[in-house]
């Protein structure tokens, strides 16, 4: 115990401070990867329709088929 305090930090305490600044480092990438992807807009294959021009569409196509 008196050899481990004339060294100063012990294997362990180097152990944890390693250990914890590498959990730092992949939060701190976790957070620029988050902030990345809420910056880029979700791409859509086609434009939004309200519902009511959708229904016109659909009783649009079903009078022409019966006729």
């Amino acid at each position: 115990m008196e050899h481990e305090l004339r060294m100063g930090l012990s294997v362990w305490a180097i152990a944890a401070i390693v250990c914890n600044s590498a959990v730092g480092i992949l939060i701190l990438i976790l957070f620029v990867i988050l902030y990345k992807a809420c910056k880029v807009p979700s791409r859509q294959k086609q434009p939004v329709l309200s519902l009511e021009s959708d229904r016109s569409t659909v009783e649009q196509k079903y009078l022409l088929s019966a006729a």
